[in-house]
Order: structure tokens, then sequence, then C-alpha cells
């Protein structure tokens, strides 16, 4: 097992200079010692965290150009809804497919070496991607002329629909090790602090920093964004590469002359795991219905704010912007607001807030509106991913962390392909009865009512007293209580 980093604290005071004996007030000793300087703490989450960070800060700048990139080109191939929704839907059917067999993988392979041989083969498909679009450059439509396309272009959406597919495999097992990863590196306690700072980072990179670039660049040319984010993904694999050490799990369990048990023994260890936990149990099954419903209107939204909103690459990248104000904010704010309010609370305010602006999204015709609702769902969001996330990091055994979290993640973002069919398939069939513009707002009532029933749940099942008692037995070491019926 790496060793974890370990937090340095310092004080930030200067000893005070000579004086004379006669210069200092006539004050008794005790006043005189509450005058000075108090000490502070400050947490380093150390040089590997750093690299960790710059990272993830690389590789979401290519996600971001991607974000605007890829909707972009689709849209550029085809009108048909249900086509659009496909393309999110093969981006996430690995969540579906791979995350079991991922987290079996993450418990038996060196986790920064997957890490790095993941963003490798990102680049790689990226590239390809990037060529492909480059040889059908001089046919595509402008940017800003896609909405009067006739038809698909049926050899380049092959290609892009079998393109992300890969990219989604790739991701599934690169970030379930990220995940698996952070707790080698950073204190049990200081875990909170160090998702809020990555979330934040993801954000910034993702939604203020590569779009932006992401939508200059395809003005310029549909190929430069992806040329680009394929060197980002390369950046990302070297810096990961250079954090010293070993990185594969324990098995304290296991004698070390042992036979390495089967895939099925260790798939059905991590699913027993979890599914005797109550808690993570209903975490997961609530946080795949969340994903299902925001997928709905997920896998349409570059159709609503093209027809509806009637955005531009560049308007469409400055609406984006909520998304990443809300999501920094939320990310440095997450460990105060969780103590503030408790961290159930947080996770109920996010439930019952995306009911609300799911309504009002679909109810608006102005993009600025859009883009301050988008700031503060992804605001409670972002909270929403630092609580939980930083909970199993603290409560799952790190022998079983990889397993255990695949098999969350396969309730938790497995839904989002089956999510983005239902989207393409609301405005498929709504649009018989209702203009298309209405169709594309029917996504949004439907993902408002979805996360309104799970506040109902969700309040009663994730409580803060619930939480904080799961925590602070992860933290001591004691063991949870699972029942493996």
């Amino acid at each position: 097992m790496a060793v974890l980093a370990s937090s340095r604290s310092w004080l930030r005071c200067s000893p005070p200079r000579a004086r004379s004996r006669s210069a200092w007030p006539t004050l008794p000793a005790r006043r005189r010692r509450r005058r000075r300087p108090v000490a502070r703490e400050r947490v380093r989450l150390g040089g590997n965290y750093r690299k960790l960070y710059l990272a993830t800060a690389a590789s979401n700048i290519g996600d971001g150009m991607a974000a605007i990139a890829y909707p972009w080109l689709a849209t550029a191939i085809t009108r048909n809804p249900v086509l659009v929704a496909l393309v999110a839907a093969a981006q996430r059917l690995p969540w579906l497919l791979f995350t079991l067999p991922a987290g079996v993988i993450t418990d038996r392979v060196d986790r920064k070496r997957a890490m790095v041989l993941m963003d490798v083969l990102r680049f790689g498909f990226t590239l390809l991607i990037a060529f492909a679009v480059l040889a059908e450059q001089g046919t595509l439509p402008a940017p800003d002329d896609v909405r009067n396309i006739v038809g698909t272009r049926t050899g380049l959406y092959l290609l892009l629909l079998l393109a992300t597919l890969l990219l989604g495999s790739a991701e599934v097992l690169r970030d379930n090790c990220g995940q698996t990863f952070m707790p080698s590196i950073v204190a049990p306690e200081h875990l909170e602090r160090a998702n809020g700072r990555m979330w934040s980072i993801e954000s910034v990179a993702n939604t203020f920093i590569g779009p932006p670039i992401g939508s200059l660049l395809l003005l310029a040319a549909f190929s430069v964004p992806f040329f680009v984010d394929a060197t980002s993904f390369f950046v990302a694999a070297a810096l990961v590469a250079l954090i010293p050490g070993s990185f594969r799990a324990e098995h304290p369990e296991r004698a070390a002359d042992a036979p390495a048990a089967s895939w099925r023994t260790d798939l059905k260890e991590g699913v027993r795991w979890l599914w005797g936990n109550h808690l993570l149990r209903s975490m997961a099954i609530i946080l795949g219905l969340m994903n299902l419903a925001s997928n709905v209107s997920g896998a349409m939204f570059v159709l609503f704010a093209q027809d509806v909103l009637r955005v531009t690459p560049l308007t469409f990248t400055v609406m984006g912007f909520g998304f990443a104000v809300g999501a920094i904010v939320g990310g440095y704010a997450a460990p105060w607001l969780s103590r503030t309010l408790g961290s159930g609370t947080c996770l109920a305010l996010t439930l019952g807030s995306a009911s609300v602006i799911g309504v009002l999204v679909g109810l608006s015709s102005w993009w600025p509106l859009t883009a301050v609702l988008f700031a503060v769902g992804t605001l409670l969001g972002s909270t929403w991913n630092v609580i939980t996330v930083s909970l199993r990091q603290t409560i799952i055994p790190p022998h079983l962390l990889g397993r255990v979290n695949s098999v969350y993640r396969f309730f938790a973002w497995g839904m989002m392909p089956i999510g983005a069919l239902l989207g393409g398939l609301v405005v498929l069939v709504a649009g018989r009865f209702v203009s298309h513009s209405m169709a594309l707002r029917c996504v949004w009532f439907v993902d408002a009512a979805i996360h309104f029933l799970l506040f109902l749940v969700g309040r009663r099942l994730l409580t803060t007293e619930r939480l904080e008692a799961a925590r602070s037995a992860g933290i001591a070491g004691a063991p949870l209580v699972v029942d493996v019926r």
C-alpha cells in the first residue's frame, strides 16, 4: 500500500524583536501573551497531488474543447434527434458494459500505469477522429449553418459513433483508477479538501478555459479542436507518469503464496460489499436515476440550444460558463456547506433544486437565464459529488476500493446511455403531437419530474446522521456493519 501523504503545518509568527524591559506596556504577563499572533495551520496536499491536479487540468481543457466540438460535429452530420442521442449514448454505454470488469482490473493492476495507458489510448483515438474530420472538412457546413443541413452523412456518423464508444471505454477505466488513486496520495481527513479542489479545476478547465478555445478553433476549422484535444491527453499521461512509486492495491486477506482469485470471485466480493451497505446502495441507485433524468435532457441539449435558444458556437460557450461558475463555487464551498447545513441536507437540496431548475429551463427561451439556472444547479451538483466521492473513499476498504467503486458507478453511470436514448425518443414521439421546439422542451419537464420523486425518497434515506456516522467509522478504521445475505 502506498504511504498516504501527510499534512504539514507551520507557524506564521515571526519572533518578536528585542526590546528593553521598560519598553513593554505595564500590562500583566497574561495579557501580553494573548496579544501574540495565533498559530495558523495550512494543509499541504503534496507534490504527487499537484501532478495529478495539473494532469486533470490538462485533460479537462481538452474535454472542454471537445464538449463544443463533438455535439456540434454531430449536428453537422445529422439533425435526427435519435441519431444525435445515440452519439451521447455511445459515449456513456461503456459505463453500463465495462464498469464492473474495470473495477476488477483496477484492484489487480498498478493504478498509475493504468491511468497513463488509458490517456495514451485516448490520445490515439482522438487523433484518429481529428484526421477523419480533416479529410471531410471541405464538405461539412459552416458551424453557424448546421441548422440547414438535410439528411445524414452515414460514413462520418458511424466513425464518430465508434470513436465515442472507444473513448468512453478508456474513460471508464481511467476515471475508476483516478478515484481509487486519490486516497493513496492524500490523507483521509483531507479528502474533501482535495476532491473539492479537483472538482473546481475540472470545472475551470472544462467550462471556462476549454470551451472558449474550442469555439474559436471550431470557427477556424472543424478538425482543429480535435487535434488540440488529443494533445491534452498526451500531456496528462506524461504528468501522471511523473508521479513516483507503485500504486497496486494490497490484499491483506490473502496469503502471499495464495493463488489469485478468479475475476468472478473478485467481482462478487465488490458487489456483495456494496449491496450489503445500505447507505452506499441507496446512494448508488439514487444517483443512477439522477443521471438517467439528467441525460434525458442532456442528450438533447445541443438541439435545444440551437433550435430553441438560437445560440451560436460562441454563445453556446458563454452559456456554458454557468456550469463553470457553479462548479467552481460548489467545489470550494462543499466542505463548508457540509459542515454548516449538514451533508444530508446538501444532498436533499441538490435533488430538490434539480427539479425546480428543470421546469424553469424548459420554460426559458433566453440563454442568459438558462446560464444562471445552470450555475445554481451545478453548484449544488458539485457539492453532491464532493460529499459522496469523499465518503466512498473514506469508508470503503482500500483493497476493495476499485471493485466497490466500479459497482457503485455501474449503477450510477450505467443509466446514462438509457437516459440519452429516452431523451431522443421523447423528442421523436412528442414531435408528432406538438411543435419541434415544444418537443425539445418536454425533455426538461421529464427531467424535473424524476428529480422531484428522487427528492421525496432521498431526504429520508440520505440523512446527515447516517452519512456522518459512516464517515466517522471509516476514519477511525472501525469495521462497517455489512449485511451479506
